[in-house]
């Protein structure tokens, strides 16, 4: 009888935090991040604000959610994938932003906020140093890396939410791949057997 309420309780909980994160989407579409409060997210959420506050401290922790659903989508499919070579998270993340090219053009465009583009950085970073752990010891070199490939990333995702004319997930993921390959190359070369 106990484990019954958890799973309605879980589906309520999840019922809510996905109005409020497509409520979230819609506005920062519309608006621009600085372009609305907690109440209207709350109104366009059809949530009262006590339920908001129970899940979310503000609006900017209703965003790291949806960034985290993200980042966990990718690693779920690039475990089913089996991929293993590093930096393979590129491609689906690519592919994520072409499908929700309205929110990512949203998220990094002149409307957006530099805490709205933090956060999307830091999931990229993130994804960057999970593959480049696997290569690297801890250190200044490893960190530096994990700076330049997440920017490098970062700015490449931009570039091809915006460009002129449009270039697919496949372009600039070939770019991506083929300018990193270097970097990866000289910051942890393949150790030799003795």
């Amino acid at each position: 009888m106990g484990a019954t309420a958890p799973a309605k309780d879980d589906r309520r909980v999840r019922r809510t935090q996905g109005a409020l994160r497509n409520a979230l989407i819609g506005l920062i579409i519309e608006r621009g991040w600085d372009g609305f409060s907690v109440q209207e997210l709350c109104e366009r959420a059809d949530v009262g604000r006590s339920t908001f506050y129970m899940h979310y401290a503000d609006k900017e922790e209703v965003l790291s959610g949806g960034l985290a659903d993200v980042g966990r989508e990718i690693r779920a499919q690039l475990k089913r994938l089996g991929a293993g070579r590093p930096l393979a998270f590129s491609r689906p993340l690519l592919d994520h932003a072409q499908e929700h090219l309205r929110v990512f053009r949203a998220m990094v465009g002149r409307r957006s906020s530099q805490l709205v583009r933090g956060k999307l950085r830091d999931l990229v970073l993130d994804l960057v140093r999970e593959d480049v752990a696997a290569l690297m010891s801890p250190g200044p070199r490893r960190d530096g890396t994990v700076a330049f490939l997440g920017g490098a990333f970062f700015e490449v995702l931009i570039w091809s939410l915006e460009a002129r004319p449009p270039t697919t997930a496949e372009q600039a993921d070939a770019i991506f791949q083929e300018l990193a390959a270097p970097v990866l190359a000289v910051a942890a070369p393949t150790r030799r057997p003795r």
